[in-house]
């Protein structure tokens, strides 16, 4: 099921990257130079929201589980101990047991035991005295109870009701183990971890450098002596730097279509490769901020979107039309194309949607004397802005005239989360292509990711039902039913899902870019650098 037919020839191309990597003698040394593309508002995973922490700063860290990192697209079959020497499930399914490495030691030299487990997840589930300043997957963990341990090198989760999805969680770049003995303010701006590159510095707006763990448990791991990123929020300018030889990779995932072909004009060399990443643009709308409160008005902004003609513009014809969940062959829980189709404003008639757009304005009391007035509140980098300058012209159909809002990276998920905003095109990054993962945390009531407000718990009862599903087709099922629901209410009226390049020099070995997420395989700690 991983090697899906058509990502055949994409999958096959990044598997025979590795597979020459592992063929010849890895070499030890040398630094590996990435741009990065905005300067993240802190070094903490557990506290951010945008994988322009992961890509960093994953490399600093070890999960109790993690994706196999040369498989290109996870599933619970790609699962592997990483923290974790094993695990095991009670008989009820209520009760997740990980046995722990020993003789691990964080990079400060203290010993890793079962307490550091608990006390990550203590303060994931707000249960701790020390507090994270933001906590956006802290709906992941609503069903586990309690996290205890059994000695140094045991602890369980111990969950209110089966939830199958934990491990997958738990493999998430997203889930790194924290050490008790360091405090969450110490974390954003000098992470500890047991990874196998050690923390050095944090220069906003300038760089990160990490550096080889030298008592990294792996033994022989990692290749390189050390990762420097550069931050440059211009990705021509980056680009640019890119193909002239001073930098090794692009930032992951970041080279959009129409660039890709500027890049391997200038650099035939270049190994690129283009995957699906999991990631949607939508429009978050704040239901409780007039004239949004309207569902009308909601339904008329879905009904308006032209998404081919994003997909066009932006990527050439290479990206997805679907729901909340990744679309096939990507994807492994997504709508039939013909339950996709049936949805409000998905339907191949543009002009037809648009009409039934006006009316629904109309009612609302507006029309071509009485427009709208209203900022589109977007991050400052590219992959935002660009769709946000389409859709402020999309939505000149339907009487609302909007003005671009561009906020900074360090401000943006604060500001939406807080709700800060009445308007808004984002990205909505999801850690692993599970349906526990997309509908607790972003449409839940009181998740902090869920940033537009929605709450149905009537939904909320049906994401409990396929959560608990163990048989994959009854819940595929539940789950496209779910989906269907969300689009239809406009949550979150999802444009499309991202393809999108990563490309880096013939010399570098080892990469392997995963194929439905953006958050799960950047440790670095299998790369080396052939020259």
């Amino acid at each position: 099921m991983r090697n899906v037919p058509a990502l055949a020839a994409a999958v096959l191309s990044v598997l025979a990257v590795s597979t020459v990597a592992r063929a010849a003698e890895p070499k030890q040394g040398g630094v590996f130079r990435i741009y990065h593309r905005d300067s993240p508002g802190s070094a903490s995973i557990h506290e951010g929201a945008t994988y322009s922490i992961n890509v960093p700063f994953m490399p600093v860290f070890n999960n109790l589980v993690i994706y196999k990192q040369d498989v290109a697209q996870n599933s619970l079959d790609s699962i592997v101990p990483d923290l974790a020497e094993s695990w095991a499930w009670s008989g009820d399914k209520k009760t997740l047991t990980f046995k722990l490495r020993q003789g691990v030691k964080w990079h400060d030299g203290r010993p890793f035991t079962s307490a550091d487990v608990k006390c990550t997840f203590d303060m994931l589930m707000g249960k701790s005295p020390q507090k994270f300043r933001q906590n956006p997957r802290k709906s992941w963990y609503d069903q586990v109870e309690d996290v205890t341990t059994n000695g140094d090198y045991e602890a369980s989760f111990n969950l209110k009701r089966p939830q199958p999805s934990l491990l997958a969680l738990l493999a998430s770049g997203y889930t790194p183990i924290y050490p008790c003995h360091v405090s969450p303010a110490e974390m954003r701006t000098h992470p500890i971890g047991t990874g196998p590159f050690k923390f050095v510095e944090f220069k906003a707006n300038e760089s990160i450098k990490l550096t080889r763990n030298p008592d990294y448990f792996k033994k022989g791991l990692p290749h390189l002596d050390g990762i420097e990123f550069t931050i440059i929020p211009n990705r021509s300018t980056a680009l640019l730097a890119f193909v002239a030889g001073k930098f090794d990779m692009t930032f992951p995932t970041e080279v959009s279509i129409p660039l890709l072909k500027d890049v391997k004009a200038q650099a035939p060399n270049a190994v690129c490769v283009v995957e699906p990443t999991n990631v949607s643009t939508n429009i978050i709308v704040n239901s409780s901020s007039a004239p949004f409160d309207n569902l009308d008005v909601r339904r008329a902004m879905a009904l308006a979107l032209d998404r081919k003609a994003f997909i066009s513009i932006m990527f050439e014809g290479q990206a997805d039309i679907g729901g909340t969940m990744l679309p096939a062959p990507g994807g492994l829980w997504s709508m039939p194309k013909e339950m996709l189709e049936a949805i409000p404003g998905y339907g191949p008639d543009i002009e037809a949607n648009r009409e039934q757009a006006r009316k629904l304005m109309q009612k609302a009391g507006y029309g071509p004397d009485k427009h709208v007035q209203v900022k589109v509140s977007t991050r400052n980098i590219p992959v935002y802005r660009d769709p946000a300058v389409i859709l402020i012209d999309q939505l000149k159909t339907i009487y609302v005239d909007a003005e671009l809002d561009v906020v900074d990276t360090a401000q943006w998920f604060p500001k939406v989360a807080r709700k800060d905003y009445a308007l808004g095109l984002n990205l909505t990054g999801n850690a692993v292509d599970d349906p526990d993962q997309s509908f607790y945390e972003n449409y839940s009531c009181g998740s902090e990711r869920n940033y537009t407000n929605y709450c149905n718990k009537d939904i909320e009862k049906l994401f409990d039902e396929q959560s608990v599903e163990t048989d994959v087709n009854k819940r595929k099922k539940l789950v496209w039913e779910i989906d269907k629901k969300l689009q239809e209410d406009v949550a979150r009226p999802i444009i499309f899902h991202i393809h999108a390049g990563t490309c880096w020099q013939p010399y570098v070995k080892g990469v392997t870019i995963m194929v439905n997420s953006s958050y799960n395989g950047y440790r670095y700690e299998d790369v080396w650098l052939d020259k």
